[in-house]
């Protein structure tokens, strides 16, 4: 893990020699506005402006630091240097002049730049007032109107920051919320996934549901929903408060507990909280959305899980499934049910059981596999061999069976019945 520091408005910061670059060129975005925030950064994401010629000094800089480049937008000579310490993206200025191309962004304080040459901040909207005000405020509407995923990004901006929105420029976004059907999914898929992993994304993720910004993603969220999302922090803290160091690591899969409201598990579960609780339409709007096809898989898996609970007259076969079906995602499941309220008891007696290594029906063990049935059954590799060590595990968990000739005999058995 990189060592987390905090920059300075200083050319130390650049990974190569000032020279290199004209008087003309500026840092801007984030990168400003972070460094005047004084916000922790592990590694060097810069973006600078130039009136022309970004192609050229971008080779030169790559040519003579001996690293990477990469043209993210050839139209709008947009490339990215690669460096060991971070990445610099240079890019082409919006309009004649610095100002003109500030004017043009998304929010005042993501409109400011800095000049290395003269060590001068650039602020003709006034965004440093805004920081000091923990404000998020537009430049104009068009601008919104131009890239309208900025009206996601508002809430996003507002929950890594700690910010509020401004009261216009909130309502100009609820104004604005159905031009986000004319943004490509993947990069909602992008906001949405920042929001997921930050602590107060639930609450913001809730305003952007009140001003409209969710119907066209999650078309039937509804109130259950967002009481579920309500609940997701509060369940981390239950199992904080229940669970030793070692097992919520092995729970949660951290490096670093205080990353433990912002890791995989917990995202993925604020996500299931966002879909529809039908596992068949939580797996359109996963299609809809472009996630991964395991996610797809096994989030309305989860879904249905939690439908199910309580259903089995055979406990321990109900349990095994669970642990079986969910594998490497049985935490996911077991937060989710935690945070739908789903028979804590049970929930509480299967995370134990999932944390110790030597429970039979949390991490079975197998008798005989599936070249065994293979080769004591004649038979040819298939569906019926998995359901047939299906039936074994089941048989040895609840204590049926104890050796492999036992599980072979009971195999002959289920075989010449099948």
């Amino acid at each position: 893990m990189r060592q987390k520091t905090v920059l300075n408005l200083s050319p130390n910061i650049l990974p190569f020699k000032l020279d290199i670059l004209p008087s003309t060129a500026y840092l801007v975005g984030g990168a400003v506005r972070n460094i005047l925030l004084s916000s922790e950064q592990d590694y060097i994401d810069l973006d600078i402006i130039l009136p022309n010629f970004v192609p050229k000094i971008a080779k030169n800089i790559a040519h003579s630091y001996h690293v990477n480049f990469i043209i993210l937008d050839s139209k709008r000579s947009i490339i990215r240097i690669i460096f060991r310490e971070g990445t610099i993206d240079l890019a082409k200025q919006n309009g004649n002049n610095i100002d003109k191309d500030l004017q043009q962004r998304d929010f005042t304080i993501n409109a400011i730049a800095y000049s290395f040459h003269k060590q001068q901040i650039i602020d003709s909207s006034e965004g440093l007032r805004d920081l000091q005000l923990k404000t998020i405020r537009m430049i104009n509407v068009k601008n919104l109107q131009d890239d309208p995923l900025r009206l996601i990004r508002a809430y996003r901006q507002a929950s890594q920051l700690n910010f509020i929105i401004e009261t216009k420029t909130r309502h100009a976004i609820k104004k604005l919320s159905s031009c986000i059907s004319q943004v490509a999914v993947e990069r909602i898929q992008t906001e949405l996934s920042y929001l997921l992993q930050n602590f107060n994304g639930n609450d913001w993720l809730i305003e952007m549901k009140k001003d409209n910004l969710l119907r066209f993603v999650f078309s039937d969220l509804n109130q259950n929903n967002l009481c579920y999302l309500k609940q997701v922090n509060r369940k981390v803290l239950l199992l904080i408060n229940k669970l030793k160091y070692n097992e919520l690591k092995v729970l949660f899969g951290f490096n670093d507990i205080r990353d433990i409201y912002n890791n995989t598990l917990v995202k993925k579960v604020k996500l299931l909280c966002l879909l529809s609780q039908n596992p068949e339409i939580a797996t359109r709007q996963l299609t809809y959305l472009k996630y991964p096809k395991n996610a797809i898989k096994i989030l309305p898996l989860i879904l249905e899980k939690t439908l199910l609970i309580g259903k089995e007259k055979n406990l321990q076969k109900e349990i095994y499934s669970i642990f079986l079906e969910t594998g490497k995602n049985f935490p996911v499941f077991a937060l989710f049910s935690l945070v739908k309220n789903i028979n804590n008891e049970l929930i509480f007696e299967l995370i134990y059981r999932y944390l110790n290594p030597h429970d039979k029906l949390a991490h079975p063990h197998s008798l005989i596999t599936g070249h065994d049935l293979i080769t004591h059954l004649k038979i040819k590799q298939g569906q019926q061999i998995g359901k047939i060590l299906n039936y074994i595990r089941i048989a040895y968990i609840e204590e049926k069976i104890f050796t492999k000739k036992e599980a072979l005999d009971l195999a002959e058995k289920i075989h010449s019945t099948m």
